[in-house]
């Protein structure tokens, strides 16, 4: 018993030999992984999540009733306005065109002859070899045959139109879907059944919302040509840039956002209707800004800080920072960094003031600043990689 009291005893009076020493006893270097605190343009950014919608959306409906004939396309085909996509039945549509025509031509003999007639009529009645009630009648009688030749002219353009309805072309430049009306089939006007849908998407459209508070630099730049980058959420996707197009005239009160669209010339059809799509609207460029990785900044009990590696002994020291903003992996600092210091980001655990680190990548860090990279301006996309 009395040996196990010494190994106690022991014990406690080395540990308390340790504490009183305090950071003494801590490594002479501390390894750790460094970065330089950079000056550069660094946008603002609002970020959120997109839909492709297609710039048009139309359901080709027949405006005419008949047997499906022949379908001009593919399913999935990209087609042009006014490219021929059904072709129904039009025996019936030119047999009724011709009848009208015929109508028409027989009334129009008919309003001739009755015209003549009237002119002879008022010689005669000048000279009371015919009543006046004969001369009226005959007036009578051409100014109807006139409004039948109208009304014959009228019906002959609706059966040309019907004829021409008969074959079925696409309204706009697009891409189709799914056939859903076949060869062979009979198809109803007014139905609302579409033959095939087609949509535009060169260019199209992405919808996204931006919080309320972006708002008013939302409508103080809605004039100008704000940047949209939209990144597929899948990897290896290519980045697509668009111009902001839209800006919706009411905030959603139940989410606080508020809805916009980008337009993106799409020549490579790279993005899809329905797709979703990582967003970011360029609001703004800071320019010749402080940044600092995002592992670097330290909370305390004063705020944030960092610890800055002097270049000449390798000890560091811990300077208050304050953060304006983060952007992507990078904090921006307003004040207590000027740019250019080398500030730790990785084994800030085990420093203190004074002591001295060991920068793993010091290497890294002599090569970005031998090719100018510490002291680039950059540019509106370098926060966007």
């Amino acid at each position: 018993m009395v040996a196990v009291r010494s190994a106690l005893a022991a014990g406690m009076a080395a540990m308390l030999t340790a504490c009183s020493h305090g950071p003494s006893n801590a490594p002479s270097t501390v390894p750790v992984k460094a970065a330089r605190a950079e000056r550069r343009d660094v946008p603002v950014e609002v970020r959120a999540n997109g839909t492709v919608e297609p710039l048009q959306t139309v359901s080709v409906l027949s405006r005419v009733e008949g047997t499906v004939q022949r379908v001009a396309f593919q399913e999935g085909d990209e087609v042009r306005a006014g490219q021929v996509l059904f072709q129904l039945d039009p025996r019936p549509y030119r047999a009724a065109l011709e009848q009208a025509e015929g109508n028409l031509q027989r009334d129009i003999a008919q309003a001739r002859n009755a015209q003549l007639q009237a002119a002879r009529y008022q010689k005669l009645v000048e000279k009371d070899f015919v009543s006046s009630q004969q001369f009226d009648q005959a007036q009578a009688n051409a100014a109807a045959l006139r409004a039948s030749v109208k009304s014959d002219s009228a019906a002959v353009a609706s059966a040309r139109l019907n004829l021409e309805y008969a074959t079925i072309r696409s309204p706009i430049d697009g891409r189709t879907g799914s056939l859903l009306v076949h060869r062979g089939n009979l198809v109803r006007a007014g139905s609302g059944q579409p033959l095939v849908v087609i949509n535009q998407i060169r260019p199209v459209l992405v919808r996204f919302s931006a919080p309320e508070r972006y708002l008013p630099q939302l409508l103080a730049k809605r004039d100008d040509s704000l940047v949209v980058y939209a990144l597929p959420s899948g990897e290896g996707g290519e980045r697509a840039e668009g111009l902001l197009t839209f800006v919706d005239n009411s905030v959603d009160p139940s989410t606080g956002t508020v809805v916009l669209k980008a337009l993106y010339p799409n020549e490579q059809e790279r993005l899809w209707p329905g797709e979703y799509l990582d967003m970011r609207l360029v609001l703004d460029v800071q320019r010749n800004v402080v940044v600092v990785p995002q592992s670097a900044v330290a909370s305390g009990q004063n705020g944030t800080y960092v610890y800055v590696v002097n270049p000449t002994d390798s000890t560091v020291a811990s300077r208050d920072v304050k953060v304006q903003r983060s952007a992507d992996s990078v904090d921006v600092i307003e004040s207590g960094l000027e740019g250019g210091e080398v500030v730790v980001t990785d084994g800030q655990l085990r420093l203190f003031a004074g002591a001295r680190a060991d920068v793993t990548n010091a290497a890294e860090l002599a090569a970005d600043s031998a090719s100018g990279r510490a002291s680039r301006s950059g540019d509106t996309a370098a926060g966007l990689r």
